[in-house]
């Protein structure tokens, strides 16, 4: 007598699973009536009529996608291997399940596409030194194109640009040149603040004659704290240019 009750209770049990959902808090259901679209619920418990009613779940948490390396060639010709990685997320449910069939494949298509055109239309010295301004480049664009389908790109980041070994040699090769360029720029420029300097002081010297003796003095003392064995005496060139003059 008990079956018929035990069977009885299985069905109610049955039929109420289907009518009751849980969802948490970073999910919502896109209800479909008789297949038209009805509205967005959740979180929490939510009743759904079965067989009459079916249930999409979305989650609205930031999703991290990794860009597969791509093979680009920049401006200048470099072939490189870039890869990326997208934060995005739903924003809204409905279009998110509506206007496209499948967001996640979607958005790494067309962040693939995206990432290839920008870096294309750069040069190597660019990709390397502006990566901030690409990747910000390359967000505007995605969220412009995925602003239809409810998601919204939250950052762009390149991880890595990969270049073949004759490419580094190449770049190691251009930074020694521009370390030498650098270092005989600094160079001649400090020759050249010398020669400043010491025009100035001659040009001292000449309207000081007294001074030039000073010079003598200070010249002789320094040779001799060295204890060379040679003394120099310092010929004043006007007493000299008496006996050339005779």
């Amino acid at each position: 007598m008990l079956i018929p009750y035990f069977i009885a209770a299985v069905v109610v049990i049955f039929v109420l699973f289907g009518f009751l959902h849980v969802l948490r808090e970073y999910e919502r259901a896109v209800v479909f009536t008789l297949g038209r679209f009805w509205k967005v619920k959740g979180p929490g418990l939510i009743i759904i009529i079965p067989f009459i009613q079916q249930i999409v779940r979305v989650q609205l948490r930031t999703i991290v996608m990794d860009i597969p390396p791509q093979d680009v060639i920049s401006r200048d010709n470099v072939s490189v291997r870039v890869n990326a990685v997208v934060y995005f997320r739903v924003i809204d449910a409905e279009r998110a399940v509506i206007q496209i069939e499948d967001y996640y494949t979607a958005v790494n298509q067309l962040a693939q596409t995206t990432l290839r055109s920008v870096l294309g239309q750069h040069e190597l010295d660019q990709m390397l030194a502006e990566r901030n301004k690409l990747n910000a480049d390359i967000q505007k664009i995605l969220d412009e194109h995925t602003d239809a389908w409810g998601i919204k790109i939250g950052m762009v980041e390149i991880k890595q640009i990969d270049l073949n070994e004759n490419m580094i040699r190449a770049i190691a090769a251009q930074a020694e040149a521009e370390r030498g360029r650098r270092a005989k720029v600094i160079h001649a420029d400090g020759e050249f603040q010398a020669s400043q300097k010491l025009a100035e002081a001659a040009k001292v010297l000449a309207t000081q004659p007294e001074s030039m003796q000073l010079r003598y003095l200070q010249t002789l003392s320094n040779i001799s704290e060295e204890k060379n064995s040679t003394i120099v005496f310092p010929i004043p060139i006007d007493f000299l240019m008496q006996f050339i003059k005779k």
